[in-house]
């Protein structure tokens, strides 16, 4: 018997805070949604704790450690059942972009004319995209998930890199 496709879900999702050295009210405001955003609505499906005969919905903690990127993995009640880790050698030029795209976005909202605005906006978007699709594919064979998903999860990462 297989599980309910609900079960193939992020329920509670948490990110190291030693690793968050500094966030300023735009990137908090980020963090924020793409955490909100993830909870509502997501699909995340870790195949080896599935074949091991796990169920979710699932919790989540990222963290980067000694360069990679730990996705803890646990059932609702605590118990864990793997732990994920990504090398993050090929996401450092995209969250580099990324944060400067952001920047110049940040930046935009506050003095530029909506035309403007919506070409960085776009750009970022785009890159933003890309990272997503990236982290698809170090995630295949891993976890089923989706983009949406996979841009969500992006954000969370680039919040796990700033240093201030």
């Amino acid at each position: 018997m297989s599980a309910p496709a609900e079960s193939w879900r992020i329920a509670h999702i948490a990110l190291d805070q030693d690793t968050i050295l500094w966030r300023n009210p735009d990137v908090e405001q980020e963090r924020r949604v793409a955490i909100y955003d993830l909870i509502e609505d997501n699909t995340f499906k870790p195949l080896r704790a599935v074949e091991k005969g796990h169920a979710g919905p699932w919790r989540l903690s990222l963290s980067v450690q000694d360069g990679r990127l730990a996705m803890a993995i646990a059932t609702m009640d605590g118990q864990a059942v793997e732990t994920l880790v990504l090398g993050l050698a090929r996401f450092r030029r995209p969250i580099r972009e990324y944060f400067a795209i952001c920047d110049s976005y940040y930046q935009a909202i506050r003095k530029a004319t909506p035309a403007e605005i919506e070409t960085i906006d776009m750009a970022r978007r785009g890159i933003h995209n890309n990272a997503a699709e990236l982290l698809l594919e170090r995630l295949e064979g891993k976890v089923e998930t989706d983009f949406a998903t996979a841009r969500r999860l992006f954000t969370l990462i680039c919040v796990l890199h700033i240093k201030g």
